[in-house]
């Protein structure tokens, strides 16, 4: 029997939990497979097979918390379980009931023959479980016509909960005991906060007890930059094969006025400042399980192209949950968009230990003074910087947001900065 443990994962992570088992009871892995996916405070992680054979046992099951070096699942390198028996069904497995020579069960029959006697949990397949998490039921309500009493994730599915009998209380039943008599016949449904969400908030929180967080806003004309977009656009894709966006003109910007202010670029370490003369600028993302901010590595020395191509990349991994953790550490600055999601005006909360944040918005039209005789409709759009006033001041913070508000009326300045 050889034991499957939790690898070194990175410094900062010492545990993770089980999203999804990517083989079963009973299935027969080569070394190098992947086994299991663990979802990790910041990227999901697919834990590999060091060893060839037979899962005979998985000690955890999905939405359960593992730590680095915990065994998660025993494989059987006999010789017996060698491809004759790849992939077979777990039921057979169990019915057969082997043993070994001195007579007693094998790890999974001794495991499920224990659990037939009610004293321990209901047996159940890892996806069964986790459906029912979700649904919020319990697996000792769930029938299911299997012979040994397993239960499977299309019993889960089809349970009705209005066919459990009076002693049966589902979780949302228990919980809604807990609010008041008003409210305990309205709908409600409790949902599991993942691991990248439950990160989420605590660092948000942690920001903002351990940072003096001020913010302060400027509005931006951007019809030189869309203007120039409108007259570049077609060549710039011909030549680079990505479109030219915001965001590029956004980070040659912020780049250029970091290195003026460069106490922005900065962050606290005990009683000392470590001011960063490198410039890896973190562009938000907004993924499926939550935001996450991948970097632009030395963002000082790319085109326009390039961090363009690079944003489009690390979009594309955050939304297929491909970014591995070396995409998320190290910036220096953070730049998010709420605009693409129609914000006019937010305070964005800044990424610690980064002492500055810049929040773009939506483009708006809006009428301009252009001079005391006239006015015009113009692409506005407000933006904000989010700064640690423990490092920053007030006029430092208010000069660099206008450095990027003078850079992006006059687009062709940023290639002189550069």
């Amino acid at each position: 029997m050889a034991d499957i443990k939790v690898p070194e994962l990175a410094e900062s992570i010492s545990e993770g939990t089980i999203a999804n088992w990517l083989k079963n009871i009973g299935d027969y892995v080569n070394q190098g497979d992947y086994l299991v996916e663990l979802e990790t405070d910041k990227v999901n992680i697919e834990i590999i097979s060091d060893f060839s054979g037979k899962i005979t046992e998985q000690k955890f099951a999905e939405g359960d918390t593992v730590r680095v070096g915990e065994t998660i699942a025993v494989v059987d390198e006999s010789e017996e379980n060698k491809p004759a028996t790849v992939n077979e069904p777990q039921e057979k497995v169990i019915s057969q009931k082997p043993v070994d020579d001195v007579g007693k069960l094998n790890p999974v029959t001794e495991k499920l023959e224990k659990q037939e006697d009610g004293n321990q949990r209901p047996i159940a397949s890892p996806a069964a479980r986790k459906l029912a998490r979700e649904k919020g039921f319990n697996l000792n309500d769930v029938p299911t016509n299997d012979p040994l009493g397993r239960i499977r994730k299309q019993d889960v599915s089809s349970f009705q909960p209005e066919s459990m009998n009076s002693n049966s209380i589902s979780k949302v039943e228990k919980s809604s005991e807990k609010v008041n008599s008003t409210e305990a016949s309205k709908p409600i449904i409790y949902e599991r906060m993942s691991r990248r969400r439950q990160t989420i908030a605590k660092r948000l929180v942690e920001v903002q007890q351990t940072a003096a967080m001020l913010t302060t806003f400027n509005e931006i004309d951007m019809t030189a930059v869309m203007d120039l977009r409108k007259r570049r656009k077609d060549k710039f894709f011909d030549e680079n094969e990505v479109r030219l966006g915001f965001m590029s003109f956004f980070t040659k910007a912020v780049v250029a006025a970091l290195k003026k202010f460069p106490h922005i670029n900065a962050e606290i370490q005990g009683d000392e400042l470590l001011i960063k003369k490198f410039y890896d600028i973190g562009i938000a993302v907004a993924a499926a399980e939550g935001l996450v901010v991948p970097v632009v590595r030395d963002a000082d020395r790319k085109s326009f192209a390039e961090i363009e191509m690079d944003i489009m990349e690390l979009a594309e991994k955050a939304r297929t949950n491909k970014l591995a953790l070396n995409d998320l550490q190290g910036g220096t600055f953070t730049i998010t968009n709420g605009g693409v999601f129609g914000s006019l005006l937010s305070t964005p909360i800044l990424n610690g230990p980064q002492v500055g944040i810049l929040g773009m918005h939506k483009i708006q039209l809006r009428p301009v003074a252009i001079d005391k005789e006239r006015m015009e409709n113009r692409p506005m759009m407000y933006v904000a910087l989010s700064y640690d006033h423990r490092i920053v001041d007030g006029k430092g913070a208010v000069s660099f947001l206008s450095k990027i508000k003078e850079l992006l009326e006059d687009p062709e300045n940023l290639l002189l900065e550069g």
